[in-house]
């Protein structure tokens, strides 16, 4: 019998048998977790999907523009104003608070008898702006205001910007000419009020606040606004009364102002300084280097920011001109000329008739007679000036109230602010509302602080404006329909996709660089416009970085130090590069009744010549300009974007309502 022999590979088998089964264990977990890493890189591609796609439909939210033929001629307040009134609401506005009180506050701390430079700056740069803006109108045939617009021509978010900073301009304005009322008031009647109010309502607050709280500012802008309220259509009258007053005080400070000056006062030096402080024992300004220009270029820049604050009326004309009158843009620029010309001889008369380190600070004007020996002329010059604040406060009212209702109307702004009262349609909500406002910043802050922030926002506003002029010239024609195509996204198609050919992207780099300089069409074209637009963006880049640097370190600039001489000849190479790009690229033949001359060049000085204005701003004046600006941006993105009519394909129509 033979012996059992185990057989071989018993043990082996059973080895075997659990490896195979590790390695399909192995393979299944493998398989699981491919399948759950592809299922995640799905998901993740679908979400990465979803949220490219929410992006692009919100970005085109923000530039979602109005139709044109949405805008009714009856949009704003329905005041039917002539010409002559129009120009009278336009000098009636410019000389207000700019005149009787910036004035003083350049010319004694700022320019010095310089101040009509600053004045002459400040004119061609409103001057840049006001012809930017004449076209920027003429684009839309029945529009009442630059955000109309910019809705129209430009989108949404743009078109909130600028409404949003034009409504500040206008709040700080109607709050800086209430305090001036009551400057001019209160030097009739030996500075009572201030003395009362310094005793009863001190204000232990920031710097940027006012030393006390001016009830009497805020009272006289509630008074405005109720009887703008109750008697809108008969106050057309009111412009030209006090307008005319205030050209013939006018007349007469000129003329006597120049009857009494002293040329000496545009020479003065050290001396005189010192002789002035052993005579006069209330406080001086800096004496400065003295001589005409006492505080150098710089002085002169600064005091040609701040004294842009007095040009920027034609803002009010703007808003009325096209609802109110056929198109007459004439209008505003005559105002602007006729301002530009008061502005200069007063600022002239004053600085002869007084030292520039002797002016009074708050009632400039009726002080100077007071130097000069006309004790009574202080009295008719005070009268003069209310009447010229008074004016302005509701040159500055009606325009305002007007702007905030189309904003709400819009639904940009909360819908209440829309509704009108009786049947005169009267905005009341709107006018009550901003007066509020305007009433409380006029309580609360300090002249000097808000005209700073006043000048920021206009600036603004204006080289927005300049900036979209630039870019629409380019633009291909909005009315194009959809079913056409331009010439390069027919080129486009014809171009096989995913092509073998190794030279295809040196092609691509050179038809681009080729399109830069030689465009392929005689009109424009999507590519182009697009070129034009990328093109503006750095434009402003580099302006803005040049506009600090020579706002800076003008004196290192000039003087020929080696790094930032070198940076602003880079910068000025670039920006003529970039410019020459822009001018080589076809120009809309569509028709207008106005278009800007020497484009791009002119727009591109005025956005220049004001972004170097605004770099002459103080920080607290940026400051509460990014408060304002934050606080805007909360409201449109918590509310506007979900309400507005483009959104909700609504008809514009504003809510009337009866009082009980």
């Amino acid at each position: 019998m033979r012996p059992c022999i185990p057989l071989r590979g018993t043990y082996g088998c059973c080895k075997n048998s659990d490896t195979e089964r590790r390695r399909s264990a192995r393979r299944t977990w493998l398989s699981c977790a491919l399948r759950q890493r592809s299922e995640q890189i799905i998901a993740s591609s679908t979400m990465s999907r979803m949220v490219r796609q929410y992006v692009r439909q919100f970005g085109q939210r923000l530039v979602r523009r109005r139709g044109a033929d949405t805008i009714k001629e009856s949009d704003g307040l329905k005041i039917h104003l002539s010409a002559t009134d129009l120009v009278f609401l336009g000098v009636g506005r410019n000389l207000g608070a700019g005149l009787y009180i910036v004035l003083g506050a350049v010319a004694k701390y700022v320019a010095g008898p310089a101040i009509v430079v600053s004045f002459l700056v400040a004119g061609l740069s409103s001057l840049l702006s006001r012809l930017c803006y004449v076209e920027f109108d003429a684009r839309v045939p029945r529009s009442s205001s630059a955000y109309v617009c910019s809705y129209v021509t430009m989108g949404q978010l743009w078109a909130f910007v600028v409404g949003w900073n034009i409504i500040l301009l206008f709040l700080i304005a109607i709050a800086c000419t209430a305090r001036a009322w009551r400057y001019a008031f209160d030097s009739l009647i030996g500075d009572h009020v201030s003395q009362k109010l310094e005793e009863t309502v001190p204000l232990h607050a920031p710097y940027f606040l006012a030393t006390d709280a001016d009830f009497f500012a805020l009272g006289l802008v509630l008074l405005l606004a109720v009887l703008l309220a109750l008697r809108v259509p008969e106050s057309a009258w009111v412009y030209r009364v006090f307008t005319g007053i205030n050209l013939l005080v006018l007349s007469f400070i000129i003329i006597s102002g120049f009857i009494n000056g002293d040329p000496h006062n545009w020479k003065l030096t050290e001396q005189d300084y010192t002789l002035s402080t052993a005579v006069f024992s209330y406080s001086l300004g800096p004496p400065g280097a003295g001589g005409f220009v006492p505080f150098d270029f710089e002085g002169v820049v600064q005091g040609a920011a701040t004294c842009f604050y007095a040009f920027v009326g034609f803002a009010a004309i703007a808003t009325r001109e096209r609802g109110d009158l056929n198109p007459q843009r004439s209008i505003s620029l005559i105002s602007l000329l006729m301002c530009f010309l008061a502005y200069f001889a007063v600022s002239g008369a004053l600085t002869l008739m007084v030292p520039y380190y002797q002016i009074h600070h708050h009632s400039p004007l009726p002080e100077a007679f007071l130097h000069v020996g006309w004790g009574p002329a202080r009295c008719v010059v005070a009268v003069g000036i209310l009447c010229a604040l008074t004016s302005s406060l509701l040159g500055d009212m009606f325009p305002m109230s007007r702007l905030i209702r189309a904003m709400a109307e819009d639904g940009l702004l909360f819908r209440g602010l829309a509704r009108v009262y009786g049947h005169r349609k009267i905005p009341v909500v709107a006018i009550m509302s901003s007066g509020s406002l305007a009433g409380i910043m006029a309580l609360l802050f300090e002249f000097s602080h808000i005209a700073n922030l006043m000048a920021v926002a206009s600036l603004l506003a204006y080289s927005m404006v300049s900036f979209s002029v630039l870019v629409l010239r380019y633009q291909p024609d909005q009315n194009l329909s959809k079913s056409e195509k331009t010439e390069e996204e027919t080129e486009t198609e014809l171009v096989p996709v995913g092509s073998p050919l190794d030279s295809v992207p040196e092609a691509g780099t050179s038809n681009i660089l080729k399109s830069l300089w030689f465009p392929t069409s005689t009109t424009p074209t999507r590519k182009s416009g697009q070129i034009v637009y990328r093109c503006a963006f750095l434009l402003v880049l580099l302006l803005s970085i040049l506009s600090l640097v020579l706002a800076q370190w003008p004196r290192r600039v000039f003087s020929g130090d080696p790094v930032l001489t070198t940076v602003a000849v880079l910068l000025l190479l670039l920006i003529t590069g970039v410019t020459a790009i822009i001018w080589r690229q076809p120009q809309s033949p569509s028709p207008l009744t106005f278009r800007v001359p020497a484009l791009p060049v002119l727009p591109l000085v005025s956005i220049f010549v004001n972004l170097y204005l605004m770099m002459q701003m103080t920080s607290g004046a940026w400051i509460l300009f990014g408060i304002w600006n934050a606080v805007g941006f909360a409201i449109y993105f918590g509310y506007g974007v979900r309400h507005s009519l483009e959104e909700n394909n609504e008809p514009p129509a504003s809510t009337s309502q009866t009082p009980d």
